[in-house]
Protein backbone atom coordinates (compact mmCIF):
# COMPACT_ATOMS: atom_id res chain seq x y z
CA UNK A 1 0.00 0.00 0.00
CA UNK A 2 1.19 3.30 -0.74
CA UNK A 3 1.71 6.26 1.88
CA UNK A 4 -0.29 9.58 0.97
CA UNK A 5 2.19 12.01 -0.54
CA UNK A 6 0.66 14.99 1.25
CA UNK A 7 1.07 14.08 4.88
CA UNK A 8 -2.08 16.46 5.29
CA UNK A 9 -4.25 13.57 3.88
CA UNK A 10 -3.91 11.84 7.32
CA UNK A 11 -6.12 14.79 8.39
CA UNK A 12 -8.36 14.79 5.55
CA UNK A 13 -10.32 12.01 3.80
CA UNK A 14 -13.38 11.02 2.06
CA UNK A 15 -15.57 13.94 2.04
CA UNK A 16 -14.08 15.57 4.82
CA UNK A 17 -11.08 18.71 3.31
CA UNK A 18 -10.10 22.05 4.94
CA UNK A 19 -13.22 24.43 3.61
CA UNK A 20 -15.38 21.81 5.57
CA UNK A 21 -13.22 22.12 8.41
CA UNK A 22 -12.76 26.38 8.59
CA UNK A 23 -16.68 26.10 7.81
CA UNK A 24 -17.89 23.64 10.61
CA UNK A 25 -15.25 25.88 13.20
CA UNK A 26 -16.73 28.74 12.47
CA UNK A 27 -20.35 27.38 13.09
CA UNK A 28 -19.49 26.24 15.83
CA UNK A 29 -17.20 29.04 17.64
CA UNK A 30 -19.43 31.77 16.50
CA UNK A 31 -20.09 32.85 20.05
CA UNK A 32 -16.28 32.60 21.26
CA UNK A 33 -13.87 35.15 21.77
CA UNK A 34 -11.03 32.47 20.64
CA UNK A 35 -10.74 28.42 20.23
CA UNK A 36 -9.26 26.13 17.27
CA UNK A 37 -10.30 23.29 15.70
CA UNK A 38 -6.96 21.02 16.51
CA UNK A 39 -6.22 18.02 14.00
CA UNK A 40 -3.64 15.44 14.64
CA UNK A 41 -2.69 12.07 12.97
CA UNK A 42 0.31 10.10 15.37
CA UNK A 43 2.47 7.25 14.62
CA UNK A 44 5.05 5.89 17.47
CA UNK A 45 6.89 2.87 17.79
CA UNK A 46 9.32 1.47 20.64
CA UNK A 47 11.40 -1.04 20.96
CA UNK A 48 12.72 -2.66 24.60
CA UNK A 49 16.06 -4.67 24.54
CA UNK A 50 16.53 -6.22 27.70
CA UNK A 51 18.47 -9.54 29.39
CA UNK A 52 20.20 -10.21 25.95
CA UNK A 53 16.55 -10.20 23.93
CA UNK A 54 14.31 -7.84 22.03
CA UNK A 55 11.39 -7.56 24.86
CA UNK A 56 8.83 -5.51 23.88
CA UNK A 57 8.10 -4.06 20.53
CA UNK A 58 5.50 -2.21 19.83
CA UNK A 59 3.74 0.31 17.02
CA UNK A 60 0.74 2.67 17.33
CA UNK A 61 -1.57 4.93 15.30
CA UNK A 62 -3.84 7.44 16.71
CA UNK A 63 -6.02 10.48 15.37
CA UNK A 64 -8.69 12.37 16.30
CA UNK A 65 -9.20 16.25 16.57
CA UNK A 66 -10.20 18.59 19.59
CA UNK A 67 -12.53 21.79 19.42
CA UNK A 68 -11.95 24.17 22.01
CA UNK A 69 -13.94 27.54 22.71
CA UNK A 70 -12.29 30.46 24.78
CA UNK A 71 -15.01 32.42 26.15
CA UNK A 72 -13.47 34.84 29.11
CA UNK A 73 -11.63 32.86 31.41
CA UNK A 74 -14.22 29.99 30.07
CA UNK A 75 -13.50 27.22 27.80
CA UNK A 76 -15.45 24.16 26.50
CA UNK A 77 -13.53 21.72 24.69
CA UNK A 78 -14.87 18.45 23.32
CA UNK A 79 -12.75 16.08 21.57
CA UNK A 80 -12.79 12.40 19.54
CA UNK A 81 -11.16 10.21 17.62
CA UNK A 82 -12.85 10.19 14.14
CA UNK A 83 -12.12 13.18 11.93
CA UNK A 84 -15.11 13.49 9.95
CA UNK A 85 -17.91 16.39 9.80
CA UNK A 86 -20.54 14.65 12.13
CA UNK A 87 -17.81 14.10 14.98
CA UNK A 88 -17.12 17.76 14.62
CA UNK A 89 -20.70 18.53 14.37
CA UNK A 90 -21.55 16.96 17.74
CA UNK A 91 -18.61 18.55 19.88
CA UNK A 92 -19.87 21.66 18.66
CA UNK A 93 -22.74 21.24 20.66
CA UNK A 94 -20.65 21.34 23.59
CA UNK A 95 -18.96 24.46 22.47
CA UNK A 96 -22.94 26.28 22.75
CA UNK A 97 -22.96 25.95 26.15
CA UNK A 98 -20.72 28.56 27.06
CA UNK A 99 -21.76 32.24 27.32
CA UNK A 100 -21.36 34.19 24.17
CA UNK A 101 -19.29 36.79 24.92
CA UNK A 102 -19.22 40.59 23.94
CA UNK A 103 -15.30 41.01 23.78
CA UNK A 104 -13.46 41.31 20.72
CA UNK A 105 -12.72 38.46 18.57
CA UNK A 106 -8.69 37.49 19.54
CA UNK A 107 -7.18 37.97 16.36
CA UNK A 108 -5.58 35.01 14.61
CA UNK A 109 -1.29 34.08 15.33
CA UNK A 110 1.23 35.54 13.35
CA UNK A 111 1.90 33.25 9.79
CA UNK A 112 4.99 31.16 9.55
CA UNK A 113 6.65 29.38 7.47
CA UNK A 114 9.33 28.31 9.14
CA UNK A 115 10.42 24.59 9.35
CA UNK A 116 12.90 23.92 12.24
CA UNK A 117 13.17 20.21 11.42
CA UNK A 118 12.61 17.57 8.82
CA UNK A 119 8.97 16.71 7.22
CA UNK A 120 10.16 13.38 6.73
CA UNK A 121 8.94 10.17 8.55
CA UNK A 122 11.55 8.29 10.62
CA UNK A 123 9.85 5.17 11.43
CA UNK A 124 9.35 4.42 7.66
CA UNK A 125 12.47 5.35 6.08
CA UNK A 126 14.49 2.56 8.77
CA UNK A 127 13.68 -1.06 8.37
CA UNK A 128 12.40 -3.16 11.21
CA UNK A 129 15.48 -5.27 11.17
CA UNK A 130 17.67 -2.28 11.72
CA UNK A 131 16.54 -1.23 14.54
CA UNK A 132 16.32 -4.41 16.46
CA UNK A 133 20.11 -4.69 15.10
CA UNK A 134 21.13 -1.62 16.94
CA UNK A 135 19.72 -2.70 20.11
CA UNK A 136 21.62 -5.61 19.72
CA UNK A 137 24.51 -4.38 18.74
CA UNK A 138 24.71 -1.64 21.45
CA UNK A 139 23.86 -5.14 24.26
CA UNK A 140 26.65 -7.11 22.77
CA UNK A 141 28.86 -3.79 22.54
CA UNK A 142 28.19 -2.71 26.19
CA UNK A 143 28.73 -6.40 27.45
CA UNK A 144 32.16 -6.41 26.07
CA UNK A 145 33.24 -3.37 26.95
CA UNK A 146 34.11 -4.55 30.20
CA UNK A 147 33.73 -7.72 32.84
CA UNK A 148 31.77 -6.36 35.62
CA UNK A 149 28.84 -5.00 33.10
CA UNK A 150 26.15 -7.94 34.13
CA UNK A 151 23.22 -6.22 32.49
CA UNK A 152 22.57 -4.07 29.69
CA UNK A 153 19.23 -2.48 28.76
CA UNK A 154 18.43 -0.50 25.22
CA UNK A 155 15.44 1.68 24.44
CA UNK A 156 14.50 3.22 20.98
CA UNK A 157 11.23 5.18 20.38
CA UNK A 158 10.11 6.59 17.18
CA UNK A 159 7.34 9.55 16.42
CA UNK A 160 5.65 10.72 13.69
CA UNK A 161 3.31 13.42 13.88
CA UNK A 162 0.86 15.89 11.22
CA UNK A 163 -0.83 18.46 13.34
CA UNK A 164 -3.17 21.05 12.10
CA UNK A 165 -5.01 24.24 13.83
CA UNK A 166 -8.25 25.62 11.95
CA UNK A 167 -9.62 28.71 13.20
CA UNK A 168 -13.00 30.38 12.41
CA UNK A 169 -11.12 33.44 10.99
CA UNK A 170 -10.01 31.11 8.00
CA UNK A 171 -6.46 30.75 9.55
CA UNK A 172 -4.81 27.39 9.36
CA UNK A 173 -1.32 26.37 10.11
CA UNK A 174 0.70 22.99 9.65
CA UNK A 175 3.44 21.25 11.78
CA UNK A 176 5.20 17.80 10.75
CA UNK A 177 6.80 16.49 13.68
CA UNK A 178 9.33 13.85 14.35
CA UNK A 179 11.16 12.75 17.13
CA UNK A 180 13.36 9.99 18.14
CA UNK A 181 15.37 8.85 21.55
CA UNK A 182 18.24 6.14 22.52
CA UNK A 183 18.51 5.26 26.07
CA UNK A 184 21.61 2.97 27.37
CA UNK A 185 21.20 1.62 30.75
CA UNK A 186 24.18 -0.56 32.10
CA UNK A 187 24.60 -2.64 35.34
CA UNK A 188 27.79 -3.16 36.85
CA UNK A 189 28.64 -5.65 39.70
CA UNK A 190 31.69 -6.00 41.57
CA UNK A 191 32.43 -7.58 45.29
CA UNK A 192 28.60 -8.40 45.59
CA UNK A 193 27.18 -4.56 44.90
CA UNK A 194 25.70 -3.80 42.10
CA UNK A 195 25.10 -0.09 40.38
CA UNK A 196 23.41 1.47 37.21
CA UNK A 197 24.27 4.21 34.84
CA UNK A 198 21.83 5.52 32.19
CA UNK A 199 22.51 7.91 29.39
CA UNK A 200 19.81 8.94 26.94
CA UNK A 201 19.98 11.24 23.44
CA UNK A 202 17.41 12.02 20.75
CA UNK A 203 15.44 15.06 19.10
CA UNK A 204 13.42 16.20 16.01
CA UNK A 205 15.45 14.74 14.02
CA UNK A 206 15.65 11.13 11.87
CA UNK A 207 17.32 7.79 12.79
CA UNK A 208 20.62 8.57 11.20
CA UNK A 209 22.36 10.22 13.87
CA UNK A 210 21.16 7.16 16.53
CA UNK A 211 22.60 4.89 13.85
CA UNK A 212 26.12 6.15 13.47
CA UNK A 213 28.47 4.12 16.17
CA UNK A 214 29.55 7.46 16.99
CA UNK A 215 26.21 8.16 18.58
CA UNK A 216 25.66 4.84 20.76
CA UNK A 217 29.50 3.88 21.07
CA UNK A 218 29.04 7.54 23.43
CA UNK A 219 25.77 6.60 24.97
CA UNK A 220 27.86 3.18 25.55
CA UNK A 221 30.47 4.74 27.58
CA UNK A 222 28.59 7.30 29.72
CA UNK A 223 26.47 4.71 30.52
CA UNK A 224 29.22 2.43 31.67
CA UNK A 225 31.41 5.18 33.32
CA UNK A 226 28.86 6.12 35.33
CA UNK A 227 28.23 2.79 36.25
CA UNK A 228 31.68 2.33 37.40
CA UNK A 229 31.74 5.76 39.03
CA UNK A 230 28.93 4.93 41.41
CA UNK A 231 30.70 0.93 42.34
CA UNK A 232 33.39 3.16 43.65
CA UNK A 233 30.82 5.79 45.59
CA UNK A 234 30.84 6.09 48.89
CA UNK A 235 27.72 7.86 51.56
CA UNK A 236 26.88 11.23 50.57
CA UNK A 237 27.03 13.45 53.36
CA UNK A 238 24.33 15.15 54.76
CA UNK A 239 24.02 19.59 55.80
CA UNK A 240 23.92 22.89 54.09
CA UNK A 241 26.87 22.96 51.44
CA UNK A 242 28.29 24.44 48.35
CA UNK A 243 27.12 22.81 45.55
CA UNK A 244 28.93 23.28 42.02
CA UNK A 245 26.41 21.89 39.38
CA UNK A 246 27.34 20.55 35.82
CA UNK A 247 25.84 21.88 32.34
CA UNK A 248 23.62 20.40 30.40
CA UNK A 249 20.97 18.05 31.90
CA UNK A 250 21.20 19.49 35.43
CA UNK A 251 18.88 22.04 34.15
CA UNK A 252 16.49 19.79 34.73
CA UNK A 253 16.36 21.35 38.62
CA UNK A 254 16.06 24.85 37.12
CA UNK A 255 13.28 23.45 34.59
CA UNK A 256 10.89 22.20 37.62
CA UNK A 257 12.12 24.09 40.34
CA UNK A 258 11.84 27.73 38.41
CA UNK A 259 10.10 26.82 34.82
CA UNK A 260 7.15 26.08 35.98
CA UNK A 261 6.87 29.33 38.37
CA UNK A 262 7.16 31.53 34.94
CA UNK A 263 4.15 30.28 33.23
CA UNK A 264 1.33 32.37 32.46
CA UNK A 265 -1.66 30.70 34.28
CA UNK A 266 0.37 30.34 37.66
CA UNK A 267 0.99 34.04 37.23
CA UNK A 268 -2.29 35.31 36.13
CA UNK A 269 -3.70 33.68 39.21
CA UNK A 270 -0.98 34.28 41.76
CA UNK A 271 -0.26 31.50 42.95
CA UNK A 272 3.63 31.45 41.43
CA UNK A 273 6.62 32.92 43.56
CA UNK A 274 7.00 35.12 40.87
CA UNK A 275 3.59 36.72 40.67
CA UNK A 276 3.22 40.60 40.26
CA UNK A 277 7.51 40.85 40.31
CA UNK A 278 7.89 41.91 36.69
CA UNK A 279 10.52 44.06 37.23
CA UNK A 280 11.86 43.03 40.15
CA UNK A 281 15.11 41.20 41.03
CA UNK A 282 14.82 37.41 41.82
CA UNK A 283 17.90 36.39 40.97
CA UNK A 284 21.65 37.34 41.29
CA UNK A 285 23.80 39.55 38.82
CA UNK A 286 24.03 37.86 35.66
CA UNK A 287 21.24 35.04 35.89
CA UNK A 288 19.65 35.17 32.49
CA UNK A 289 16.87 32.24 31.87
CA UNK A 290 15.24 32.37 28.85
CA UNK A 291 12.33 29.98 26.93
CA UNK A 292 13.38 28.98 23.36
CA UNK A 293 11.22 26.87 21.12
CA UNK A 294 12.41 27.99 17.81
CA UNK A 295 15.98 26.18 17.99
CA UNK A 296 16.36 23.48 15.15
CA UNK A 297 15.98 19.94 15.94
CA UNK A 298 15.90 20.20 19.31
CA UNK A 299 13.69 17.77 21.33
CA UNK A 300 11.38 20.71 22.90
CA UNK A 301 11.52 22.66 20.05
CA UNK A 302 7.94 23.50 17.73
CA UNK A 303 7.76 25.62 14.57
CA UNK A 304 4.48 26.64 16.10
CA UNK A 305 2.69 25.59 19.56
CA UNK A 306 -0.52 23.83 19.40
CA UNK A 307 -2.48 27.34 18.99
CA UNK A 308 -0.83 27.79 15.79
CA UNK A 309 1.71 30.75 17.32
CA UNK A 310 5.28 30.52 16.34
CA UNK A 311 7.83 29.89 19.22
CA UNK A 312 9.99 32.61 19.59
CA UNK A 313 13.08 33.28 22.43
CA UNK A 314 11.28 34.66 25.37
CA UNK A 315 13.59 36.28 28.07
CA UNK A 316 12.04 35.44 31.42
CA UNK A 317 14.46 36.44 33.62
CA UNK A 318 17.87 38.95 32.37
CA UNK A 319 20.96 39.33 34.30
CA UNK A 320 18.70 38.53 37.83
CA UNK A 321 15.35 41.01 36.70
CA UNK A 322 12.28 39.12 36.16
CA UNK A 323 11.05 40.44 32.35
CA UNK A 324 8.30 38.02 31.77
CA UNK A 325 6.40 34.37 31.78
CA UNK A 326 5.85 32.33 28.82
CA UNK A 327 2.50 32.38 27.61
CA UNK A 328 -0.66 30.54 25.81
CA UNK A 329 -3.08 32.82 23.64
CA UNK A 330 -5.91 32.80 26.77
CA UNK A 331 -3.74 33.87 29.71
CA UNK A 332 -1.73 36.41 27.63
CA UNK A 333 -5.53 37.95 26.39
CA UNK A 334 -6.42 38.11 30.10
CA UNK A 335 -2.72 39.49 31.28
CA UNK A 336 -2.72 42.23 28.42
CA UNK A 337 0.46 40.76 26.77
CA UNK A 338 1.19 39.07 23.29
CA UNK A 339 1.04 35.17 23.04
CA UNK A 340 4.85 33.68 23.54
CA UNK A 341 4.17 30.37 21.75
CA UNK A 342 3.86 28.37 24.96
CA UNK A 343 0.66 27.27 24.09
CA UNK A 344 1.09 22.88 24.28
CA UNK A 345 -1.25 20.10 24.97
CA UNK A 346 0.14 16.30 24.72
CA UNK A 347 -2.29 15.09 22.36
CA UNK A 348 -6.12 16.10 20.24
CA UNK A 349 -7.41 14.96 23.75
CA UNK A 350 -6.62 17.66 25.47
CA UNK A 351 -6.64 21.80 25.61
CA UNK A 352 -3.81 23.65 25.75
CA UNK A 353 -2.29 25.37 28.40
CA UNK A 354 1.27 27.35 29.10
CA UNK A 355 4.26 24.75 29.25
CA UNK A 356 7.80 24.93 28.26
CA UNK A 357 9.84 24.07 25.23
CA UNK A 358 13.32 24.99 25.59
CA UNK A 359 14.21 26.56 29.14
CA UNK A 360 17.61 27.01 30.01
CA UNK A 361 20.31 29.57 31.70
CA UNK A 362 22.69 31.39 29.72
CA UNK A 363 26.29 31.01 29.91
CA UNK A 364 28.27 33.70 32.08
CA UNK A 365 32.05 34.37 32.08
CA UNK A 366 33.59 31.94 34.38
CA UNK A 367 35.99 28.93 34.47
CA UNK A 368 34.21 26.11 35.43
CA UNK A 369 37.85 24.74 37.07
CA UNK A 370 38.19 28.79 38.27
CA UNK A 371 34.67 27.82 40.25
CA UNK A 372 36.07 24.61 41.52
CA UNK A 373 38.75 25.81 42.86
CA UNK A 374 36.40 28.41 45.18
CA UNK A 375 34.96 25.65 47.18
CA UNK A 376 36.16 24.74 50.05
CA UNK A 377 34.56 21.54 51.48
CA UNK A 378 31.09 20.74 49.37
CA UNK A 379 29.75 18.52 46.45
CA UNK A 380 29.43 18.71 42.50
CA UNK A 381 26.49 17.17 40.78
CA UNK A 382 27.23 16.25 37.69
CA UNK A 383 23.94 14.73 37.07
CA UNK A 384 20.34 14.16 38.12
CA UNK A 385 17.37 11.90 37.93
CA UNK A 386 14.33 11.62 39.61
CA UNK A 387 12.62 14.18 41.86
CA UNK A 388 9.75 16.07 43.46
CA UNK A 389 9.07 19.53 42.88
CA UNK A 390 5.70 21.70 44.65
CA UNK A 391 5.35 23.65 41.43
CA UNK A 392 3.03 27.02 43.15
CA UNK A 393 6.23 27.16 46.01
CA UNK A 394 9.40 25.73 43.65
CA UNK A 395 10.14 23.51 46.80
CA UNK A 396 12.16 20.58 45.61
CA UNK A 397 13.95 17.58 45.96
CA UNK A 398 16.32 16.02 43.42
CA UNK A 399 18.19 13.45 43.72
CA UNK A 400 21.93 12.82 42.26
CA UNK A 401 23.05 9.93 39.82
CA UNK A 402 26.47 10.81 39.79
CA UNK A 403 28.12 13.27 42.38
CA UNK A 404 31.32 13.78 43.79
CA UNK A 405 32.68 15.48 46.90
CA UNK A 406 34.95 18.61 47.22
CA UNK A 407 37.37 19.23 49.22
CA UNK A 408 39.99 22.45 49.11
CA UNK A 409 39.11 22.85 45.52
CA UNK A 410 39.48 19.43 44.26
CA UNK A 411 37.07 16.54 43.36
CA UNK A 412 37.18 13.78 45.61
CA UNK A 413 35.61 10.25 46.33
CA UNK A 414 32.29 10.02 44.37
CA UNK A 415 29.20 9.58 47.04
CA UNK A 416 25.88 7.68 46.27
CA UNK A 417 22.27 8.36 47.92
CA UNK A 418 22.65 12.37 47.41
CA UNK A 419 19.90 14.62 47.44
CA UNK A 420 19.47 18.61 46.96
CA UNK A 421 16.42 19.84 48.76
CA UNK A 422 15.12 24.05 48.36
CA UNK A 423 13.44 26.06 46.23
CA UNK A 424 13.72 27.61 42.99
CA UNK A 425 13.75 31.03 43.88
CA UNK A 426 16.02 30.69 46.97
CA UNK A 427 18.21 29.22 44.37
CA UNK A 428 18.13 31.62 41.88
CA UNK A 429 19.75 34.19 44.90
CA UNK A 430 22.60 32.00 45.83
CA UNK A 431 24.32 31.79 42.15
CA UNK A 432 27.78 32.85 42.86
CA UNK A 433 29.24 31.58 39.79
CA UNK A 434 28.20 31.03 35.94
CA UNK A 435 30.53 29.23 33.66
CA UNK A 436 31.60 29.83 30.18
CA UNK A 437 30.66 26.47 28.92
CA UNK A 438 26.49 26.09 28.38
CA UNK A 439 25.26 23.39 27.25
CA UNK A 440 21.78 22.30 26.19
CA UNK A 441 20.68 18.61 27.48
CA UNK A 442 21.60 15.37 25.24
CA UNK A 443 17.46 15.47 24.43
CA UNK A 444 15.48 12.98 26.15
CA UNK A 445 13.38 15.42 28.59
CA UNK A 446 9.84 15.24 29.44
CA UNK A 447 7.77 17.75 31.39
CA UNK A 448 4.40 17.14 33.29
CA UNK A 449 1.82 19.05 34.07
CA UNK A 450 -1.90 18.62 34.23
CA UNK A 451 -1.63 15.27 33.92
CA UNK A 452 -0.27 15.81 30.32
CA UNK A 453 3.32 14.85 29.21
CA UNK A 454 5.13 17.01 26.49
CA UNK A 455 9.01 16.65 25.40
CA UNK A 456 10.74 19.41 26.52
CA UNK A 457 14.44 20.72 26.39
CA UNK A 458 16.86 22.07 29.37
CA UNK A 459 20.30 23.26 30.11
CA UNK A 460 22.68 25.31 31.83
CA UNK A 461 26.44 26.01 32.30
CA UNK A 462 28.41 24.59 35.31
CA UNK A 463 26.43 26.82 38.46
CA UNK A 464 27.88 27.75 41.99
CA UNK A 465 25.09 27.81 44.39
CA UNK A 466 25.80 28.88 48.08
CA UNK A 467 24.06 27.03 50.81
CA UNK A 468 21.97 24.28 48.86
CA UNK A 469 20.66 21.49 52.01
CA UNK A 470 22.12 18.27 50.29
CA UNK A 471 20.38 15.11 51.95
CA UNK A 472 22.94 11.89 52.54
CA UNK A 473 23.22 9.50 55.28
CA UNK A 474 27.24 10.15 55.82
CA UNK A 475 28.17 12.78 58.41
Amino acid sequence: MSLPSDPRAFLYRDSFDPETATRLTAEALAGADDGELYLQYRKTEAFGFDDGRLKTASFDTQSGFGLRAVSGETTAFAHANEISAPAIRRAGETMALIDASTAAKAPPPQGNNRHLYTDADPLDLVPFADKVNLCQTIDAAARARDPRVVQVSVGLTGQWSVIEVVRADGFIATDIRPLVRLNVSVVVEANGRRETGSFGTGGRTLYDRLLEPATWNRAIDEALAQALVNLDAEDAPAGDMTVLCGPGWPGVLLHEAIGHGLEGDFNRKGTSAFSGRIGERVAAPGVTVVDDGSIHDRRGSLSIDDEGTPTRETVLIEDGILKGYMQDRLNARLMGVEPTGNGRRESFEHAPMPRMTNTFMKGGSDDPAELLSRVKKGIFAKSFGGGQVDIVSGKFVFSCTEAYRIENGKLGRPIKGATLIGDGPSVLTRVTGIGNDFALDEGIGMCGKGGQSVPAGVGQPTLLVDRLTVGGTAA
